[in-house]
């Protein structure tokens, strides 16, 4: 079955890749990978800002993170790579957050979730969760990955 399939059997719609707010590409693809640059969490169109521990509550960021993994789909997408992904490798999250917030493995895991739920097993990644004092924007998470292709 083809990503594009599974994201419409999962009711699931990418939203428009962003652009970069730096001097950076949104994806390189190189030596049978792409790596994806750090992608922040659009709901709506709207940033989803804030930091973890103060005013943004456990699940808002579990769904912050599963809109960042969302986006790093659009950057495939974009980059024409999605239906060739053989497997997620590598997620990194970075979760805006207090000194004593300590659930940055559970706020990564909405993007975590959201890759098995569309790759199956080849969605099953090794992947950093930390703490950030503070991201581009204001976001409240950022994640980045990096993903096998099939020649």
């Amino acid at each position: 079955m083809s990503i594009e399939n599974r994201l419409n059997e999962l009711g699931i719609v990418l939203p428009e890749a962003a652009a970069p707010v730096a001097s950076y590409v949104p994806v390189v693809v190189e030596g049978g990978f792409a790596y994806v640059s750090g992608q922040l969490p659009f709901v709506e169109g709207n940033l989803v800002t804030g930091r973890l521990g103060e005013n943004v509550d456990l699940d808002g960021g579990m769904k912050a993170a599963r809109a960042c993994g969302l986006m790093i789909l659009a950057q495939l997408k974009g980059a024409g790579v999605l239906e060739n992904v053989s497997r997620v490798v590598k997620l990194g999250a970075f979760v805006n957050s207090t000194v004593d917030f300590t659930d940055q493995p559970k706020v990564a895991n909405g993007a975590s979730d959201l890759m098995l739920e569309v790759f199956g097993d080849a969605g099953r990644h090794a992947r950093a969760a930390v703490s950030a004092p503070s991201l581009p924007l204001g976001a409240a998470v950022e994640v980045d990955a990096v993903v096998a292709l099939r020649s």
